[in-house]
């Protein structure tokens, strides 16, 4: 189960109690901010895309989309998300639990900096039912997560 990869990756630093499993499903930024008790620009959500002859993980804010411009300006290709099937297969979570914590050795993360806006966000944590709180700076450290990059936009809430 993917839960017990993200738990093992993280008892290396004895953080593994700081996961949260709930009783409700934390599968959309909506679910999780509901679950967790936060806005929901501070759900981390993980979105996958394919790379080469890969993936790449990319853990932008709750209320950010890729911008298709800056993406492709970045890496180089068209944003081009995977599937369902391609995601458990290639990352190593399934749909609803994706997080950068515990993945398929050769997946690239990056930490879009929409996130930097936020003292704490809430990433999951391998299922659809998890999350971990944390700063900025730990989620670089605890992802592995390459660098920060510019490639979303902030959706406006109505």
């Amino acid at each position: 189960m993917a839960i017990e990869k993200v738990k093992e990756h993280f008892r290396q630093w004895g953080m593994e109690e700081r996961i949260m499993e709930f009783e409700v499903l934390s599968a959309t930024v909506e679910l999780a901010a509901r679950a967790v008790g936060c806005a929901p620009q501070r759900i981390a959500k993980t979105l996958s895309f394919k790379y080469e002859d890969g993936a790449i993980l990319i853990v932008v804010a709750g209320d950010a989309k890729i911008d298709n411009s800056k993406f492709k300006a970045r890496f180089h290709t068209k944003a081009k998300m995977l599937s369902a099937d391609e995601v458990e297969a290639m990352v190593g979570h399934g749909v609803g639990g994706v997080c950068p914590f515990g993945i398929a050795p050769g997946v690239a993360v990056y930490l879009d900096e929409s996130l930097k806006r936020f003292a704490t966000v809430f990433p999951a944590a391998g299922s659809d039912n998890s999350a971990i709180e944390l700063t900025p700076e730990e989620l670089q450290r605890y992802s592995g997560s390459r660098e920060w990059v510019d490639v979303c936009k902030i959706v406006e809430t109505p």
